[in-house]
């Protein structure tokens, strides 16, 4: 490369080393005009005058100008020679920036200026070339600096490609990426964007500017969005962990007791009132989109979940991020809730709507604001989520991770998924023949391992699936119905719970023969008195007494109709909103709902029907203050009776009975004959 090049790459001028001949533009060229010289460009020398004289060019962009013809070049040419050839005192600076000549040597660059525009643009391009540190290239280096340059480029591809290699292994395992969240992207790889998309793109040119988000798209049905009185605090940040909170403010705090009155009302009209003057108030949107749902309008249901999933939003912190995987939600505060149940329906409807990858980013995002207590339990949920989205790779490596410290072998449904996930690897026949053999040993390992753990999975399992078992298994007692009347209440709910929701999966011939080859190497185990039998049978009746409030909260939520059939009685006999199902008993109350000043609930019926006939009429009497003593309870009882026994008395003294009026007939007065 030449020193002129490597100029260029230190960003230095024209100027700072001694002139030469060639500097000064009078270097012999056999192509020049008459002397043998090479004309220097018109203007250089008094532009060097005017701005720095020979230390260089002031201004390097006055040296670009439009591209002009060939003949207009050379007619210039033969000017600056004759202006050149009458000023030969004058000094003449050469412009940088020149092109090389076809056919010509790096040398000659130095010589002569050449008048085409192409080769310009290539130095230009040259010049940005730096080394990966940022640093200039030295003067030492010259003889290396093209074989440098190729060496950074094919350096910086490998450590790409590496790059990308270690992030795809070394990301959080809870990772969510924004591109997943949009189902518009899975339906594009399935349906092709012109399937999906249709007509939209002309009307979005005319749709009102919104703000972009990330968990859902606003629609131009909606109503504008105006500030709802929702805000997120940022509480603290600890080992690199940030613990966020949803805030309502004063005015949000009165729409909400509006809508616990509506509620209570038992009329979804008044929901939808209350919508009408606040259209993005969360909890109404929320628990309409459950009537709606109720009703068969899955549209107009999933339509109020993305307007709620947009409404909080829309609050977020500039710090909490979606994706990281290190934002926390605490769900005993009852200003959370609603993001996570919003998340929770949309997630539902998109696996309905046959997008499982989106879904399964949604359940990774749920997971991820509250991993330890996973409040709505969706680890209940996530392994049928990768199985159907064939993120068979996230499911083993979830599992890995997180066996030691959850147990997660302990679940019916990751104890029979994560080996269905192992035997779809081992189908694939694009990896080496040694991870195929190791993926079919684990899969047959962890299966008879779910088998011997969890026996009363087969036979629903396999009813379910529409197939009749062999005699063998049939008959044997350990899979019999003796295995799913022993098991406790709780187990019993995770499997009914697993079985319903995924024995689509498992309808596959090639599953059912593996299913079936390992069922008898679990009866082998069996008959042959293996340990582990009886180890497992121990852990079954003393570790499922009783089911954690997430797991009844996730039964509700998913509406399996076997699920929710074996739910227990205490949770059966108390009322459930589909705003805040059955809450967290150690809530964190910001703020409480004003004692209603109305009619008390305790009201006797004979208090409410002198109340129809008297409105007036009260029996509690005045309304006490806060903070009076229960000693006058009693006192104020008895004055309430007396005063309901002296409303008896008025009323009673007040009715009067009149003589129906009659007209005197003394011919009709006689006796009858």
């Amino acid at each position: 490369m030449s020193r002129r090049a490597l100029r260029r790459l230190r960003g230095e001028q024209r100027g700072q080393e001694q002139p030469g001949l060639g500097e000064l533009g009078l270097e012999p060229d056999p192509e020049a005009g008459r002397d043998g010289l090479a004309p220097a460009l018109p203007g250089a020398a008094g532009r060097g005058r005017r701005g720095t004289g020979r230390s260089g060019v002031s201004n390097r962009f006055e040296l670009i100008t439009a591209e002009e013809s060939e003949d207009e070049l050379l007619s210039q040419a033969d000017a600056r020679l004759r202006e050149q050839e009458a000023n030969e005192g004058a000094v003449a600076e050469e412009a940088e920036g020149h092109g090389q000549k076809d056919g010509e040597e790096t040398e000659q660059l130095d010589q002569m200026p050449v008048l085409s525009n192409k080769p310009r643009k290539k130095k230009k391009k040259r010049k940005t070339k730096k080394t990966p540190a940022g640093d200039t290239v030295e003067d030492n280096d010259l003889e290396d600096i093209d074989s440098l340059l190729e060496k950074i480029e094919e350096t910086n591809g490998l450590s790409q490609q590496t790059q990308d290699g270690i992030l795809t292994d070394s990301r959080p395992l809870l990772y969510v990426e924004h591109r997943n969240l949009n189902p518009e992207n899975e339906l594009k790889r399935y349906f092709g964007a012109r399937a999906v998309l249709g007509d939209q793109r002309p009307r979005q040119r005319q749709r009102q500017y919104v703000r972009s988000t990330w968990l859902t798209a606003p629609k131009n049905t909606w109503p504008r969005y105006s500030k709802t009185g929702i805000a997120m605090q940022l509480l603290d940040s600890r080992r690199g962990v940030q613990h966020f909170t949803f805030e309502h403010h004063r005015e949000y705090q009165q729409v909400q007791f509006k809508f616990l009155d509506a509620v209570e009302s038992m009329d979804p009209n008044n929901i939808v009132l209350l919508l009408q003057m606040n259209p993005y108030h969360v909890d109404s949107l929320l628990q309409l989109s459950d009537v709606c749902r109720m009703q068969e309008d899955q549209e107009m249901a999933r339509d109020l979940v993305e307007r709620a999933l947009y409404s909080l939003e829309c609050a977020f912190h500039p710090v909490f991020s979606l994706t990281s995987g290190t934002c926390r939600l605490d769900y005993r505060r009852p200003e959370n809730r609603a993001f996570f149940l919003a998340l929770f329906k949309h997630l539902m409807f998109l696996e309905k709507r046959g997008c499982p990858r989106t879904a399964l980013e949604f359940c990774k995002l749920i997971l991820s604001l509250d991993p330890e207590n996973d409040p709505l339990c969706v680890l209940l949920l996530i392994d049928f989520l990768s199985l159907r989205a064939r993120e068979y790779t996230f499911l083993t490596r979830m599992f890995q991770e997180w066996e030691s410290h959850r147990n997660l072998s302990q679940l019916p449904n990751f104890a029979f998924s994560v080996p269905l996930a192992y035997f779809f690897l081992s189908q694939q026949e694009e990896r080496s023949e040694l991870e195929l053999s190791q993926a079919r040993e684990r899969a047959a390992r962890l299966l008879q391992l779910a088998l011997v753990m969890f026996p009363g999975v087969l036979m629903p399992l396999l009813d379910h699936c529409s197939v009749q078992p062999d005699a063998r298994v049939a008959s044997h007692s350990f899979f019999g119905l003796n295995a799913q009347l022993s098991q406790p209440p709780a187990l019993n709910q995770l499997t009914s719970l697993y079985v319903a929701r995924t024995h689509s999966l498992w309808k596959d011939p090639a599953v059912m023969a593996w299913l079936e080859t390992n069922v008898h190497e679990v009866l082998c185990r069996v008959d042959a008195r293996d340990p582990l039998v009886e180890e497992c049978e121990h852990k079954r009746k003393t570790q499922y007494q009783g089911a954690p409030r997430n797991i009844y909260r996730h039964v509700i939520l998913s509406e399996m109709k076997e699920a929710t059939a074996a739910l227990p009685l205490e949770v059966t006999s108390q009322p459930v909103m589909g705003f805040d199902p059955l809450p967290p008993l150690d809530s964190i109350v910001s703020y409480t709902r004003p004692e209603r000043t109305s009619h008390p609930p305790h009201e006797s019926s004979l208090s409410l029907f002198f109340r129809s006939l008297l409105p007036n009429f009260n029996l509690q009497g005045d309304i006490r203050h806060e903070g009076d003593e229960e000693a006058g309870a009693v006192q104020d009882l008895n004055q309430g009776v007396n005063r309901l026994m002296a409303a008896m008395r008025d009323m009673l003294a007040n009715i009067q009975f009149q003589e129906p009026p009659r007209d005197d007939n003394p011919e009709g007065d006689g006796d009858w004959d």
